[in-house]
């Protein structure tokens, strides 16, 4: 499915094009990109869809810095079978505000977060921090990104997710934070 016509000028805009260089990276010509930009006509689901992969690649080389420029390497983990106690003792010691969850299989599967715990201390108790395992207490994995993704798509990610993996062939091997996305915006 394609976006929608009428974000083609804003997608080109944004991507800093004129229309003469979308013209020549799709083969359309310059007038016929004025006329779908201004609603005067349709294009053909074909020539749609030369645009739009046009204009991904403009969007692509316009952003030089990937995921894996940004994210940490040193990463601090936990396992499902420690408790909550232990995640607090870690993220003071290390100033973080969660930790990713990995299996025996290093595979993560859930993030244990500040919020999270605190919800938990409010719904059970103090003194279940040292008996309730984080496989009770994780939210669910977080999303995860190839380490080429551009930087700029991880924007809209971490506005959902506490944190974002980052995988090099099929490895983890690194998590942006919303520290991470403030720094990558300077």
């Amino acid at each position: 499915m394609l976006p929608r016509i009428d974000a083609i000028k804003q997608q080109r805009l944004k991507a800093g094009a004129t229309q003469k260089k979308l013209a020549d990276m799709t083969g359309v010509s310059t007038s016929m990109i004025n006329q779908i930009e201004s609603g005067r006509t349709k294009p053909s689901y074909d020539t749609a869809r030369k645009i739009f992969d046009a204009l991904a690649k403009l969007e692509d080389s316009s952003d030089p810095h990937r995921a894996g420029d940004f994210c940490s390497k040193d990463m601090i983990i936990l396992n499902p079978d420690r408790t909550l106690h232990e995640a607090i003792e870690r993220m003071n010691e290390h100033s973080i505000s969660q930790i990713p969850i990995f299996d025996d299989d290093s595979r993560v599967v859930g993030v244990i977060t500040e919020d999270g715990i605190v919800k938990r201390i409010t719904d059970a108790g103090e003194h279940s921090l040292k008996s309730t395992k984080l496989g009770e207490a994780m939210e669910p994995a977080p999303p995860i990104v190839d380490y080429n993704t551009p930087a700029r798509a991880l924007v809209p990610l971490i506005r959902y997710s506490k944190c974002i993996m980052v995988s090099k062939k099929s490895k983890i091997i690194g998590i942006i934070t919303a520290s991470d996305t403030l720094r990558m915006v300077e």
